[in-house]
């Protein structure tokens, strides 16, 4: 499936007459500043929960600015953020950072240069929500999980910060049992398409039931992975060594491994926290149309497979 536009904008039942909430100074007082929104995150998604290494939070834009738009994505391409500014958003929010290493300089000739001096020039702010999107409750393990049908959820990894169900990855069982070939059929199917596929190791017609998932890079998880006696693992970006090592570690051939696309599997995350974000900003009365980016940016084009 390709991504989808979701728009779960929070709109107001007030007739346009009011929308100066009765001041009779024709300011907009349902209009939601970007410190505002900035609270809401932290409220869904704390900064707490996020990886020690991680950097998350605003990267450009000032907090008293007035926010109508914003956008989700995966990751802050220039190609988003043309999306994003041709919407009208005054805010983009991505999962993935701009800025996780240090760099010395953001001139316009510069990759990162230029998409800081895209988002200043257009007055769209930026705000990353990682790990801690990760690993809240409902973030992107929390999602792919739901999507694939796994009960009894919990972490792989509890959050050191948060709260008992918040943490890295996320395992639970299958209400029935599939072979891995259906399984696999499965996890391809909830995804959006994108070159790489889905990639398989093991019997196809292996049975299954118990689950561990971690949106992203998951290949420093298999120790967890193993101690949660999951039957099959599905993940991103597995590197040759580390997926050979598990496989050789593999008691009765498990787990199984699945490795699907990076923006994918966090791809799904978008329109549930889009959705969660809209419902708190609406619940505060604040009118903000919210959109998740149609922009594929998935780094692969296409691949080539035998036969």
């Amino acid at each position: 499936m390709e991504p989808v536009n979701t728009d779960v904008s929070a709109e107001s039942d007030r007739p346009a007459a009011a929308v100066d909430g009765g001041t009779g100074t024709g300011e907009d007082t349902s209009a939601a500043t970007l410190g505002l929104i900035q609270l809401a995150v932290e409220e869904l998604w704390p900064e707490s929960l996020a990886e020690d290494w991680d950097e998350v939070g605003l990267v450009a834009g000032h907090p008293t600015a007035e926010v109508h738009r914003v956008m989700f994505a995966v990751d802050p391409t220039i190609d988003v953020i043309e999306e994003a500014i041709d919407f009208g958003a005054e805010l983009l929010i991505t999962h993935h950072p701009l800025l996780l290493k240090g760099v010395t300089s953001v001139a316009a000739n510069t990759a990162k240069g230029k998409a800081v001096h895209r988002l200043i020039e257009s007055g769209t702010a930026l705000l990353t929500v990682h790990t801690n999107g990760d690993s809240a409750v409902g973030g992107v393990s929390d999602v792919l999980a739901d999507a694939l049908g796994l009960q009894n959820v919990a972490p792989l990894t509890p959050a050191a910060n948060g709260l008992p169900e918040e943490g890295i990855g996320r395992v639970g069982d299958l209400e029935e049992v599939l072979t891995l070939g259906d399984f696999a059929a499965r996890v391809y199917g909830i995804l959006p398409s994108v070159a790489g596929g889905v990639r398989v190791s093991g019997d196809r017609d292996g049975l299954i039931r118990r689950v561990a998932v971690c949106g992203g890079a998951g290949d420093s998880l298999f120790g967890e992975v193993r101690a949660s006696n999951a039957d099959v693992y599905v993940t991103a970006d597995l590197r040759h060594h580390p997926a050979s090592e598990a496989r050789e570690a593999a008691v009765n051939d498990r787990p199984y491994l699945i490795d699907v696309s990076h923006f994918a599997s966090e791809w799904l995350w978008l329109p549930a926290a889009a959705e969660a974000l809209g419902n708190v900003l609406t619940d505060q009365g604040h009118d903000v149309e919210i959109r998740v980016s149609t922009t594929n940016s998935d780094p692969w084009d296409f691949i080539l497979t035998p036969g």
